[in-house]
């Protein structure tokens, strides 16, 4: 399974080390461009649900295509 925590930057050693000293923990930091990458996901997946709900009106694409 994989968990991505969100921690302090101030206790994210401490974390590590932590993990890191667990056999059947493997742990790597994420780079900047792969969490910023990971939070545009995480908005996007979130819209697509209020889309779902009818929450969130959307533009067909073939509307933002004509506007090409």
């Amino acid at each position: 399974m994989k968990v991505i925590l969100d921690i302090k930057d101030s206790k994210a050693a401490f974390v590590m080390e932590l993990s890191n000293s667990l056999s059947f923990v493997k742990a790597k930091p994420l780079s900047g461009e792969n969490v910023v990458l990971i939070d545009e996901i995480k908005e996007a997946v979130e819209d697509l649900k209020l889309v779902r709900q009818g929450k969130l009106k959307v533009r067909p694409a073939r509307d933002l295509i004509n506007e090409l």
